[in-house]
Order: structure tokens, then sequence, then C-alpha cells
């Protein structure tokens, strides 16, 4: 059932990137990827649909993503009533950064944002602003060294900034995203294995040798998310998976995802997706042309 056109993009194995600069009247793409790495921005795009992932959301005037390869992602014009929709896409290989390049003390920073951009990262206003500049100056450089030094300038900028959210979960993209905490990684792993079924704090709270109430505090203190918000993210991200690679019943994913109760199901999806269930499926297999 998956719709997803695999895009052979204009990178080849001598470029370090390619840069496209495009206006137009509408911003509306297939349901693609590819294995390139991406940054796309986009502005005078108020109204405009972007999906990565199972991600959804509606855009204001201004969009910068960076995704890594073969992560899922389109475009809807949907209710942009722009006439002149300003676009930069930028495709570059994950190999530009080697890992024994990413390695060294003074790349963590590149090798983290690496990292995150496998679920896709959507910067904000205050974070587009800064490399605003830099964004332009890119479109208006010869191809050569010094434009490569602006692009590297550019993915340093953006791995400076905390203006950003990620967007695809890791159980609808199959990314395995490690932390630092050898007990909070422990109960990832235990989640992610066991979605399906109920689970228990206290059962988490003995993985990580804790009291409920310590390892409830130490894993928000960890993730930014209580456990609870997790664990219903980790089963909304296979739900997401099963709407978009199967027929399969909605009631059945609703069941098969660890969730009880239909309506349940239907009322979070929609709360943390924006769409309902049957929605995000009709969204993710609608039928686009490249303008």
């Amino acid at each position: 059932m998956n719709d997803v056109i695999s895009e052979i993009t204009r990178l080849t194995e001598k470029d370090c990137y390619h840069l496209v600069e495009r206006h137009k009247k509408q911003h509306t793409y297939p349901l693609h990827k590819h294995k390139e790495m991406e940054i796309n921005f986009v502005e005078n795009c108020q109204g405009n649909k972007r999906i990565i992932g199972d991600n959804i959301e509606i855009l204001g005037n201004y969009d910068l993503v960076l995704m890594g390869g073969n992560l899922e992602h389109t475009w809807e014009q949907y209710q942009c009533n722009s006439g002149d929709i300003r676009e930069i896409t930028i495709h570059f290989s994950k190999s530009l950064f080697a890992p024994e390049l990413l390695e060294k003390t003074h790349m963590q920073p590149l090798a983290d944002l690496m990292k995150r951009a496998e679920l896709g990262i959507a910067f904000g206003m205050k974070a587009i602003m800064h490399v605003y500049d830099r964004i332009n100056e890119l479109v208006d450089m010869e191809p050569g060294f010094y434009s490569v030094m602006k692009f590297m300038e550019l993915m340093y900028e953006l791995s400076q900034t905390d203006d950003y959210h990620l967007l695809a979960t890791s159980a609808f993209s199959h990314t395995v995203v490690t932390t630092d905490s050898r007990r909070v990684q422990k109960v990832k792993e235990f989640i992610d294995k066991n979605y399906r079924d109920e689970i228990r704090l206290q059962e988490l709270a003995d993985l990580a040798s804790m009291t409920p109430t310590a390892f409830s505090r130490f894993f928000k203190l960890r993730t930014g998310k209580s456990i609870s918000e997790y664990i219903i993210d980790v089963r909304l991200g296979h739900a997401a998976r099963m709407l978009a690679d199967s027929t399969m019943a909605v009631v059945e994913i609703c069941y098969r995802c660890g969730f009880n109760n239909i309506s349940n199901f239907n009322r979070i999806f929609k709360k943390r997706r924006g769409c309902t269930p049957t929605e995000f499926r009709e969204n993710y297999h609608k039928k686009h042309v490249i303008v």
C-alpha cells in the first residue's frame, strides 16, 4: 500500500552538496524519500502542510528543516495562498561527515546534529533568522571550496541552536535513538519491545533500580518527557507506521499498538498528530503532481 516514491536527486558522487532555488505558486510534492540528507528552506509558505515521517504540521511564513536519508516527506499546498513561494533545497551525502571526523572532540555538536536529523529537525524562527543570511550567501556563491566552507558553517550554526523540535518518532522511522544514560536506554529498549502490552511504572523502575517516584523524575529530566508520554509516543509511532504501510483496519491497529479503547486511540492520535488515524492514512497516500 505504501506509495512512497524513491527519488534520485541531482547530487553526484563528486559533489559535496547540490543546491537548487525555486520560485513558484504552489509548493506540492508527492510523498518521497531519498538516500541523501536534505536541508529545505521555504518562505512565503503560510498555510502549507508539511509531512515528515509521522509528523504533520501547518507552516507559518518561514520553514527550515533538516532531514536524514530515507525519511519519507511531502508538502501539500493546503491553505497556502502565496503567489511567490521561495524554496531552497540542499542535498548532501551523509558520507560528507565521515564517522572518523565526527568522532573528533571539536565536531561533537555536528555529530549530535546528524543523529537528531535521522528523525527530522524543524527549526524555530529564532534559529531561522540567525542563519537566514548564510543561506542566501550560499545561494549566491559560485560552487567551490569557499561555498563548501559556507555550507559547513551553516551546518555548525544549526548544531548550536536549541530552537528546534524533532519531527518523526523513532518507532515510525525504525531509528534507534541512543542516550548517555544506561538506565534510560535499558528502559527505552524494554518499552520498544513491549509497547503492545500493559507496561507498569513499577517494572520500569525496577529495571532502573530506583523507586517509581525517583525514576519518574529521573526519566523526565533525561528525556524531557514523562514516562507515560514516552510510551504513548512509541505506540503512536508504530500505529502511524502501520497506517502508512498496510490496509489493516484502524481498530485492529489500535489494539495491536497497545491501546485498549478505539475512542481513546482516536482522541490521542488527533491531539498528537493533528488529524485522525483515517485522515493520516489519507494524507499519506494522496497522489500529487510535482510543480
